[in-house]
């Protein structure tokens, strides 16, 4: 089993499994904006259980793989917009928001929150199973052909003492 340490360090571990969002809500329910798809700074930090500043500051850190997961700052009419939309009443000139690919993100970058370290145990654990439990892909019983088949089949349905006519 890999320690939930590695997802810390290797970036290219953490982007293979950025998808796996229900890993959030396996640990604990995160609340989303009226949007149903973003969470801001502060609902980061909450899910999280740590300050604004931890997030702040692994945003500064981490800016570029963040924002390729989701993460994205409104600004202007953008931002109006986006209030007018979700229904939000804040004076703020600027918002950050979170989709849920860049909170799994934080939860692979945060190293002081045992919620992200629950979170990565979760992603490292599924990753774990997935690689030691083969994949059954069988479908059918054994080698026998497709002939064999049919006339057992036909058999079975017509009986064994009906001749059935051969096709050329």
């Amino acid at each position: 089993m890999i320690n939930d340490a590695v997802l810390l360090e290797s970036r290219s571990l953490r982007a293979s499994i950025v998808e796996q969002t229900e890993a959030l809500d396996r640990v604990k329910v995160l609340s989303l904006l009226p949007d149903g798809i973003h969470v801001t700074t502060a609902m980061v930090a909450a899910y999280f259980q740590v300050g604004i500043k931890a997030i702040r500051s692994l945003v500064l850190d981490h800016r570029d793989e963040l924002e390729a997961s989701g993460y994205r700052v409104l600004t202007g009419t953008e931002l109006s917009s986006f209030k007018e939309l979700s229904g939000i009443q804040s004076r703020t000139r600027t918002l950050a928001l979170f989709s849920r690919r860049a909170v799994l993100n934080v939860a692979m970058l945060l190293r002081d929150s045992e919620v992200a370290r629950q979170v990565r145990t979760y992603l490292l654990d599924r990753e774990y199973a997935a690689r030691t439990h083969p994949v059954d892909n069988f479908v059918h019983g054994g080698p026998e052909s497709l002939d064999a088949r049919i006339d057992r089949r036909n058999t079975r349905i017509l009986g064994a003492g009906v001749p059935l006519p051969v096709l050329q």
